[in-house]
C-alpha cells in the first residue's frame, strides 16, 4: 500500500466514532477472510490484546471500558518490546567483545596465537614444542 492511500484511509477512519471503527475492522477481516490474503500475524502480547478485545466486545463491555484495558495491554507490550531489544543489543555487545569483527571482510578474529590446542594452558598461550 503506498502512503498517500494510506493516510487517506486512516483520515477516514480517525474521524469515524469508535463504534463504526469497530465496523470498519470487522469489515476488512471479512474481506481478508474472503480473498484469502496473507496477513501479517501478530505479536504475542498483540495476539493477546486482539483476543482480550474480540472477546469483551461480543459481551457488550463499553467501549470506554475496552480502550482503557487495551491500552494497559500497549503499554505492556512496549514494555515487553523495550525489554527485547536490550536483550538483543547485550547479546550484539557480548559477541563483539567475545568475536571482534575484522575490519576488512567482516569475519570473526582469531584471537592472537590462534586456536587452543588440547592440553596447553589457555592462559600460557599456544603449547610449546
Amino acid at each position: 500500500m503506498h502512503d498517500v492511500l494510506r493516510d487517506r484511509i486512516i483520515r477516514h477512519l480517525e474521524a469515524l466514532p469508535e463504534a463504526q471503527q469497530y465496523q470498519v475492522l470487522d469489515y476488512i477481516e471479512f474481506l481478508s477472510s474472503k480473498y484469502n490474503r496473507d496477513v501479517r500475524r501478530p505479536g504475542g502480547v498483540q495476539r493477546f490484546g486482539e483476543l482480550l478485545e474480540d472477546k469483551m466486545r461480543a459481551q457488550g463491555v463499553a467501549l470506554g471500558t475496552i480502550r482503557g484495558a487495551l491500552g494497559v495491554v500497549g503499554t505492556a507490550g512496549r514494555v515487553v518490546s523495550g525489554i527485547t531489544e536490550a536483550g538483543r543489543t547485550v547479546l550484539r555487545e557480548v559477541e563483539n567483545v567475545v568475536l571482534p569483527r575484522d575490519a576488512g571482510n567482516g569475519t570473526p578474529q582469531l584471537p592472537p596465537g590462534g586456536v587452543q590446542q588440547p592440553g596447553g594452558d589457555p592462559r600460557s598461550g599456544p603449547p610449546q614444542a
